[in-house]
């Protein structure tokens, strides 16, 4: 079971809870379909528009053993509210520069 870490988007905190996130990484479903389930070390928000925190905030996640670093689907998808976040590919590009290519980026959770 891999370790992981989860940005989410501070802007839908209020609307949802992160339960659909965690019962998909815990059963190993959808966007955990190929890793399994999986141990999430961590649920952290990206910190509010422009996501500047989320860079940080994954790299405190690896730092303290996860493995994959997970953009939720608020962010990606734009759950619960349809309206993915205008800076996805720019954090998902910091995030993958700050931990390295030998930690996976998930894009989505479900």
């Amino acid at each position: 079971m891999i370790k992981v870490g989860v940005i989410r988007c501070q802007q839908t905190e209020d609307m949802c809870p992160g339960t659909m996130d965690f019962v998909v990484a815990s059963e190993g479903k959808m966007a955990f379909a190929d890793t399994g389930p999986v141990e999430i070390v961590g649920f952290l928000s990206c910190g509010g528009c422009p996501g500047k925190r989320a860079v940080p905030r994954a790299k405190m996640m690896v730092d303290r053993g996860a493995e994959a670093i997970v953009i939720a689907s608020c962010i990606s998808k734009g759950n619960p509210i349809g309206f993915p976040c205008p800076h996805f590919e720019e954090i998902k590009e910091c995030i993958a520069k700050k931990i390295g290519p030998e930690v996976k980026i998930i894009e989505w959770t479900h």
